[in-house]
Order: structure tokens, then sequence, then C-alpha cells
């Protein structure tokens, strides 16, 4: 089988060397076919991010259906904010939240806090974000969550955050905290994330732990 060796003879050093040269290349083949099931994962969960934001992005706040709104301590404090709607596909969206403040000093700034929203990522998938709190800053087009969020999709993955920072236009986003990301098939557990070049780029650090059912590697590689 691919992944049994057997030891090479003593005194053969040259056979040592190709024994060890080919039990790394296993073990990173392995690796390989791991992360062409594990990685599509954390794809699709930065893809649901991006959604959202971009939702938040088009219609903040002036579209946004309130249930009352009040003057405090300098911000305009508005209760049970929520939109929905339907995408240019005709899939429904919908956000709430129990309160979005406004910066009278920097309206562009908008905090929401306690997040629940449900975006199409693409035709057959559905994203459900639960978050704490996330500062968005409208001028800048980036978005703090600066609190525990999870990502839940239709098709059975789920994604544990405690904070993140995403740069919309430069298409980047970082976490210095343990994620976790989980499906039926995979899952990744790290201490940080980096994503670049709109997800294209992203980088796992810290402890990394990559689970796959042996069945998923076998489908991929029918």
């Amino acid at each position: 089988m691919l992944n049994t060796m057997t030891e090479a003879p003593a005194g053969a050093p040259g056979m040592k060397a190709s024994a060890e040269a080919y039990r790394l290349a296993t073990r990173h083949s392995a690796r390989v076919r791991r992360l062409k099931v594990a990685l599509p994962l954390a794809a699709l969960v930065i893809a649901a991010l991006f959604v959202a934001i971009s939702v938040v992005r088009t219609w903040l706040p002036a579209d946004l259906q309130v249930e009352s709104a009040s003057i405090e301590d300098g911000k305009i404090v508005m209760r049970n904010p929520a939109i929905s709607g339907r995408n240019d596909d005709g899939i429904s969206y919908s956000m709430k939240a129990e309160r979005a403040l406004q910066d009278m000093k920097q309206p562009d700034v908008i905090t929401l806090e306690n997040i629940k929203a449900k975006m199409p990522v693409n035709e057959t998938t559905i994203a459900e974000v639960v978050a704490a709190t996330g500062i968005y800053d409208r001028g800048k087009n980036l978005l703090d969550m600066v609190a525990p969020f999870t990502i839940n999709l239709n098709s059975g993955l789920e994604a544990a955050f405690r904070s993140a920072h995403l740069d919309i236009n430069g298409g980047s986003m970082q976490t210095t905290e343990p994620v976790s990301i989980r499906s039926p098939e995979a899952s990744i557990v790290a201490q940080s994330l980096r994503m670049t070049d709109k997800g294209r780029v992203v980088i796992f650090e810290g402890g990394v732990v990559v689970d796959v059912d042996p069945a998923a590697i076998r489908n991929r590689e029918k």
C-alpha cells in the first residue's frame, strides 16, 4: 500500500536515504489529498462572510427597518433593525439584530449587536451567520468581528471563530484567535488564519489539525 514502507537493511545508506525520501513523499501526498477535501470548506466559509458583508454594505442604513430609534451618547441607536429581500437569482436573504449603533460624528461606522443573518452563497448553499458584535466601516470597507461568531451552511458545514478582521477592498481576512471549520467530510482546527487574494490563498497557522473521512478522499479521487 502507498502508506506502508519497509525499513532498509542495516549498512545500506543509499537505501536508507531512498526510504526516507519515500516516507516524506507519501506523507506529503496524503497531506495534499486531505487538503483537497478540507480547503474548499474554508473557501465556502469565507464566501459566506463576503456575501453577508455585501448585503450590509448595500442596504445599511438607508433601507433598514427598525422598531424604534433614539439618540444616546452621540449615537443613533436603532432597536431591532432588520433587512430582507431577494438577490438577483431570486433567493431570499435576511438579517436582523438587537441593536444598530451609528456614531453621529462617524456616520460610516455602524455597530451591530446580536446579529442573525441568512444569506445565499450560491444557488444551492445558504449560510446562517450568528454573531455577538460586528463593527462595519462603510467608508473604509472594513469589518471587525470583535466577539465570537458562527457560520452554518445548509450543507452541514459549521465554522466557529472568536474574532476576525476583514478588508473588503483588499480581499483579505485575518484572525489571530482559534478557528474551527467542520463538515461531515472533514475538519480543520487552527490557532489562527490568514486569507488573501479574495480567498484564493488561505493559510492556517499554529497547531493545525486536519481530519478527513477516508471515504471523502476516495470519492474525490474517482
